[in-house]
């Protein structure tokens, strides 16, 4: 159960919103309902969108400690809890909370550039050509696989496991079994290899066998850089987001239901 604050004091929220129309109408009439506070003063926020504004919140407010309850106002909202104007403040009483811990990507592109980035939910390898890419998977210093050639491959945490990854036929992972997901995009060679199930704990690390003829894309929740060399990933237990859901609607129960649909 979350606890919103002192007892007897207001709890202070600060409200955000998508660009989506529906979503700002949204945030006029819970602010209308309940006020609004800076972020910096809040006790926590409530995101209005889709998941992929849940992570931009999540990425925004990195640092300052806060839990995040969403509710979709979006096209997709896995992480998001139901849209209701009425009640806020008694499914914020009783909220569960859920941490999750991010990805960290290093990755060196092809002039010797490192960039660096943060994922919540996967870093992705992309094919950027007409052909396949070939990458070399390392796994805690050890090759594991010389040449895997795939349209691209992505690692994901529990968290993500839903999204990307699953539509690329990788496992469902719960929350909280510290383990990542190391996924194939349609693999062509080993043609049959699904990929595999990591501790939480484990580098990996791709390296792009000749990029010259097939280069090759990072993403990390949206955050791209081209034309890469290698890229290694591991995850950030330092790093605690903090995302509020309703009760039987927690993150670990769309994570079942999920396979059962």
């Amino acid at each position: 159960m979350y606890n919103t604050g002192n007892r007897g004091a207001a709890v202070r929220i600060a409200f955000m919103a998508s660009e989506a129309p529906v979503a700002q109408t949204a945030r006029a009439a819970l602010i209308g309902r309940y006020g609004d506070v800076p972020v910096e003063t809040s006790d926590l926020i409530v995101a209005l969108g889709g998941d992929g504004f849940m992570l931009k919140t999540l990425h925004g407010s990195q640092g300052l400690d806060l839990p995040v309850y969403g509710m979709n106002r979006g096209t997709i909202g896995f992480l998001m809890n139901e849209y209701s104007e009425t009640d806020l403040l008694d499914r914020l009483a009783v909220a569960q909370e859920e941490i999750i811990n991010p990805l960290a990507m290093l990755a060196m592109d092809r002039e010797g550039h490192i960039h660096k980035a943060l994922a919540i939910n996967e870093v992705s390898l992309l094919r950027a050509g007409p052909q396949a890419a070939k990458l070399s998977v390392t796994i805690d210093g050890r090759v594991r696989l010389a040449e895997l050639v795939c349209d691209g491959a992505l690692v994901s945490t529990p968290a993500g496991s839903t999204a990307y990854n699953y539509s690329a036929h990788g496992p469902i992972l719960p929350i909280g079994s510290n383990v990542l997901a190391l996924t194939a995009i349609a693999a062509f060679r080993p043609r049959r290899w699904r990929g595999a199930v990591l501790p939480a704990t484990a580098r990996v690390r791709f390296d792009v066998v000749d990029p010259d003829k097939r280069p090759v894309m990072a993403d990390a929740d949206s955050i791209s850089i081209n034309d890469i060399e290698w890229v290694e990933i591991q995850s950030e237990p330092s790093i605690q987001h903090r995302i509020l859901f309703d009760p039987e609607h927690g993150l670990e129960e769309r994570l079942i239901s999920e396979q059962f649909t």
